[in-house]
Formats: C-alpha cells, sequence, structure tokens
C-alpha cells in the first residue's frame, strides 16, 4: 500500500457509523460549517445514533463541501454536500442503510470518475490531512504521531544520526531552491553557540501558501514534530512559526496543538528524557509581505525590523535570528521529517528520482477541471498531474502553458508538458518549484497579459532595497502595460531582456533574482504574442481589451436593441429588429456588447 493511501480506511469491526466533516478554510469557504451544523442538528432532532466528527482538507477542493461516512459496509466520500444533500445523504444512507451513490466521489467499494485524483497521489506529507481531527492530539498519536521522536528518545539516536538519516533520504527543501536539508541542519549543528534556533517559515505568499495552510490546518502536530526533531539534531533551544495572519485557522490550530504538546511533555524542559533537550515554540505572526518569504528578510521581521533582506555570508546557520545559529525549514519540509525517522531514509529514498528523492505537494489552479492540493512523487510528468490527476482543462479547451513556482516563477508550455517534476529539469524550463504553486492556462489566457499580472504583483512587494529589484522591476511593468494597452515600440521586447537579466545579477534576495522569470520564460516560448501585440496590434488570446475590435453579424444580429442600450459611449446604432452597427471610432472596446449579446451576434477580432 502506498505512503498515505486514503483506502482502506477502517479494517476492524466498526461499533458506531461516523460521519466526518471536512472543514479546512476551503471547505468552510464551499459552506461545510453550514453543513457540519445541518446534520448535528438532524442527528439531534431524529435521535440518529452515530459519531460526527470534524477533520481538515481532504485535498479535493473542487468537490468542497466533502463528508466521509465510514459504516461496517466501508468508506463513502461524499462532495459537494450541501444543506440539502445533507439532508438527503442522512435520510438514505444512516437512516435507511442506502449509500447515495451519484454523490459519492470515491469508496472502497466502486470506482469513480474522481477515483484517480486521490488514487494517483504517493501522501506523505499529506498522510493525516483528512484523516484525523486537526485539534486531537490524540488521533495525532493513534497514526504514529510522536513516535518519531519517542523513538530517538527511547533508542538513543544520536544527534549526528538524526542528521545522517535526513541526508541520506535526500530531502530538499520544499520551499524554494531545493537545498538539501541534511546538509543544512548540519551546518547549523556545526556551529559553535549555547543559544540556537530553527524556524517554520509558513509565510509564503504564492498559490503554493495554500499547501502550508492547509498542512497547518489539517496536521499541526507533524509540522510541530518535525521541528522538535530538528530542534534535537541542531542542538536549538527555541523555535518560531512564522504564518501570516491571514490564516487565522491555521493560527487557531496550531495554538491548540502547542498547548497540548506542552501538555504532554513534546515541549518544554528535557524532553522525553533527553538530558539538556530543552525546547518550546511560539507563533510570530507575519503581514503577509511576499520577500519575507525570504529567510534573511524574514528573520528580520521576527526581530522586529521591516522585512528586508541582508547580505550573505554570513548565513543564518552562522548567524541568523538575534545573531545565533538558525535554521530555517518550510511547512512542507518539516512535515515530511517525522515519517522518514520512522520509515528510514531509504524508504523515502526510493520515491522520486536520483537527484530529487521522495514527493511535492502542489496547489493546482487555473484552467483546470480538478482544482486542489495533490501530492506526487518526483519524477512524474507535468502532463500526468495536469491530465490524469487534475483531471484536463475546463470546457476541454487546449492546454496552454503551467505556471510553476508563484509569482516569481516561469510558464511552461505545452510541448513541455512531459518535463518530469524535479528540481533539475524544472528549473531547466525557467521555471523554479518553488513552494508547489501551479497555474494552468488554456488557449484563451494571453500570456503577455499573464507576464503583466505576475510582475505587477513582484514589483508591488519589492522592499525597494535594492535598485535593481525596485526600479527595474517597475520599468519592465510600464513596458508591458504599454505593450498591452496597445502602445507597444519596436525595441521594447529587447528593454525587456536586458532589463531581466540585469534585475536577476545585481539583485540581492531571492525575490529579485526570480522576479523576472514570468516575462523571460513567455519571451522564450511565447515571443509571437509579444510580436502580435507589439507589431499587429492583436492579442491573439482576445484577452487585451484595448486590442480587441468589436464587430456585429449581420446574419445573426435580431436587432433586439440590448447591445445598443447597455454600450456606455452609445457607438451603437440601428432600429429595433434591424441590424445594428457599431461605430469603431467611437467605440472604447469595454466588450459590454459581447458580454450583453445572446445571440453570438457580436464577434471579437
Amino acid at each position: 500500500m502506498k505512503p498515505g493511501e486514503r483506502m482502506p480506511r477502517q479494517s476492524e469491526p466498526m461499533e458506531k457509523t461516523k460521519v466526518i466533516v471536512g472543514l479546512g478554510s476551503c471547505g468552510i469557504a464551499a459552506g461545510a460549517g453550514k453543513t457540519y451544523e445541518k446534520i448535528r442538528q438532524l442527528r439531534e432532532s431524529e435521535g440518529l445514533d452515530f459519531e460526527l466528527k470534524k477533520t481538515s482538507c481532504v485535498g479535493m477542493c473542487y468537490r468542497e463541501p466533502l463528508v466521509e461516512v465510514i459504516d461496517e459496509s466501508g468508506t463513502y466520500l461524499y462532495g459537494e454536500i450541501d444543506e440539502a444533500r445533507a439532508i438527503e445523504l442522512i435520510d438514505k444512507h444512516i437512516v435507511n442503510k442506502e449509500p447515495v451513490r451519484e454523490l459519492v466521489v470515491q469508496s472502497d467499494l466502486f470506482d469513480t470518475p474522481d477515483q484517480e485524483f486521490l488514487g494517483s497521489q504517493v501522501k506523505i506529507a499529506l498522510r493525516n490531512c483528512g484523516y484525523i481531527d486537526p485539534e486531537s492530539i490524540e488521533e495525532y498519536e493513534s497514526r504514529q504521531g510522536y513516535a518519531s521522536i519517542r523513538k530517538i528518545a527511547e533508542d538513543g539516536i544520536s544527534r549526528e544520526q538524526v542528521i545522517r538519516t535526513v541526508l541520506d533520504s535526500g530531502l530538499r527543501g520544499r520551499g524554494g531552491g531545493g537545498f538539501p536539508t541534511g546538509l543544512k541542519w548540519r551546518f547549523a549543528f556545526n556551529a559553535v553557540s549555547p543559544e540556537k534556533y530553527i524556524i517554520c517559515n509558513a509565510d509564503e505568499g504564492d498559490p503554493g501558501a495554500f499547501m502550508d495552510r492547509s498542512l497547518l490546518e489539517g496536521d499541526p502536530h507533524s509540522v510541530l514534530e518535525g521541528m522538535i526533531i530538528g530542534a534535537y539534531a541542531i542542538g536549538a533551544t527555541g523555535g518560531v512559526i512564522y504564518c501570516r495572519a491571514e490564516y487565522p485557522l491555521a493560527i487557531k490550530r496550531l495554538r491548540i496543538a502547542l498547548n497540548q504538546a506542552r501538555a504532554k511533555g513534546y515541549l518544554g524542559q528535557d524532553i522525553l528524557g533527553l538530558p539538556g533537550f530543552h525546547f518550546d515554540i511560539y507563533i510570530k505572526e507575519g503581514a503577509g509581505a511576499f520577500v519575507c518569504g525570504e529567510e534573511t528578510a524574514l528573520i528580520a521581521s521576527v526581530e522586529g525590523e521591516r522585512g528586508m533582506p541582508r547580505k550573505r555570508p554570513p548565513f543564518p546557520a552562522e548567524a541568523g535570528l538575534w545573531g545565533k545559529p538558525t535554521n530555517i525549514n518550510n511547512v512542507e519540509t518539516w512535515a515530511n521529517i517525522p515519517w522518514i525517522i520512522s520509515h528510514g531514509p531509504e524508504a523515502y529514498a526510493r520515491y522520486g528520482t536520483e537527484k530529487s528523492k521522495g514527493t511535492k505537494v502542489f496547489a493546482l489552479a487555473g484552467k483546470i477541471k480538478r482544482s486542489g492540493l495533490v501530492e506526487v512523487p518526483m519524477g512524474i510528468t507535468l502532463r500526468d498531474v495536469i491530465f490524469k490527476l487534475g483531471g484536463g482543462i475546463q470546457k476541454d479547451r487546449k492546454f496552454k502553458a503551467v505556471q510553476m513556482g508563484g509569482p516569481s516563477g516561469g510558464c511552461i508550455p505545452e510541448h513541455l508538458a512531459d518535463t518530469i517534476v524535479d528540481y533539475d529539469s524544472v528549473n531547466a524550463t525557467g521555471a523554479i518549484m518553488g513552494s508547489g504553486g501551479m497555474v494552468v492556462m488554456d488557449e484563451t489566457t494571453c500570456m503577455v497579459d499573464v507576464a503583466k499580472f505576475f510582475l505587477d504583483f513582484t514589483q508591488k512587494e519589492s522592499c525597494g532595497k535594492c535598485t535593481f529589484c525596485r526600479i527595474g522591476t517597475k520599468r519592465m511593468l510600464e513596458i508591458l502595460i504599454r505593450i498591452t494597452e496597445g502602445q507597444g515600440r519596436e525595441g521594447d521586447i529587447e528593454k525587456l531582456e536586458v532589463l531581466a537579466q540585469e534585475i536577476k545579477n545585481n539583485s540581492l534576495c531571492g525575490l529579485g533574482q526570480t522576479a523576472p522569470n514570468p516575462v523571460l520564460t513567455t519571451l522564450r516560448y511565447f515571443r509571437d504574442e509579444y510580436e502580435a501585440h507589439i507589431r499587429d496590434k492583436k492579442c491573439p488570446a482576445k484577452v487585451c481589451k484595448q486590442l480587441l475590435t468589436y464587430t456585429i453579424d449581420p446574419e445573426k444580429c435580431t436587432g433586439c436593441m440590448v447591445c445598443a442600450k447597455k454600450c456606455p459611449v452609445q457607438c451603437i446604432s440601428g432600429e429595433r429588429k434591424q441590424v445594428h452597427f457599431i461605430d469603431q471610432e467611437a467605440c472604447i472596446a469595454c466588450g459590454e456588447c459581447f458580454s450583453r449579446c445572446r445571440f453570438d451576434a457580436v464577434i471579437v477580432n
């Protein structure tokens, strides 16, 4: 059975039927809170005998709200269960013992159209998400939680042995650059200081941060246990979880988990009898600055300073938080650690490629049928992630590109869809792995507009310390805006390329060094779209409004006059039941006529 494989969930005889509602942020936003309350009311009002429980995100966000029913016949995961469907579910499945098969998205008894989404995954970091109540340390312990740190204490495993295990697993940092985790720990271990720190970076501001939030909401104890093991390995005396304040549910569940861990002796003095191992963790709420995903800017923010990167060396392993040796890893990296210690480095290293071991969590978003969280082994192709797990492109349109690595990532075109997911292969395309954002685009996406969108974000998030990042990205953005507004000039492409390289080569931190990636990759793979915008004043994807021309097809126009009434500049003329015309000189290309026409008579060129 694959690690974290969802089925079978229950192998022992059932004492009582369980009904479990997913209450992660995505589920709550979709109405899961109301679904839970409706089920609770039905149980009380009808005197039904079943156990009602809470869990977090399963990853199947496109099917929220999710409700799982486990009874003696098997396991049934139901999707899109609103209050009305909750009544139907309780009446048919719980009262009459008849599963509502048409609402089941996954079961251990029969196949479903959604089966491939969860069945194709290998869950290590996400092994407990959707299985346990994240506010119960007992449920975490029931799935081998805290067994790894207990194993270290009971077997007398040395700090060096722990670091060796992590090195042998091949785990690389899951937050950006993919630096070997064990090597990073060894640097901090070798630093001589009576005071050391570890930090969990839970503040990355790209689509992959959805993964961080979901892990903290769904399995906070796995992150804490990973940090405790890391603290033991390097000799840390204090830990910090740096989490953006915009994640209130994650912070709430982290606080609960911290208090539970302290009460059980996993945090505090002489942890589990390990002599001299005194360690505790506190939460630092960040303001959501993207630059604080960079470790030295994060450290500055924790210290109460403005989040701005510092020159390196010295690196944080030598002089980090408060000038002391510090190790920083992100949420996903920490969540992998207990599994590696428990199962051994070989078990982890058997997944992946030669240089990229294990699994990787991705947040699938954009023009894809099945959006959500997936955890896949390194070495899988992008095509399999998008079409096998993600179900392909919405409305069966043509796949155009996938943007990887968050706002500082790059766009990988369709002809490179067989690129395998590992650090070296993804970097070779001009994109980056980042913390796991994967935004899928179709034929209706304008790549110049995409580059502008992401550069606008990184330009605004620049801390301003470096001239090239502060001013260079602003100049690039100005050029992109001109191009998308029909004011592009010959030489603009070359200017963008020169500016991009100067920014990459001369910026101090990763934000500036990677900010031009969306522009460079779209220029590399979609140069013809830039040329069409500049030379032909056309947007091939028909996205950039000021480059569009609207006309009316006389064969389809019914003369209903809706377009003329809704036109904000009254540039459409024509009598009722007669063909209408658009005055091109007066038209402002707002697209109102196109969106209002019910007969597809308005044509966009």
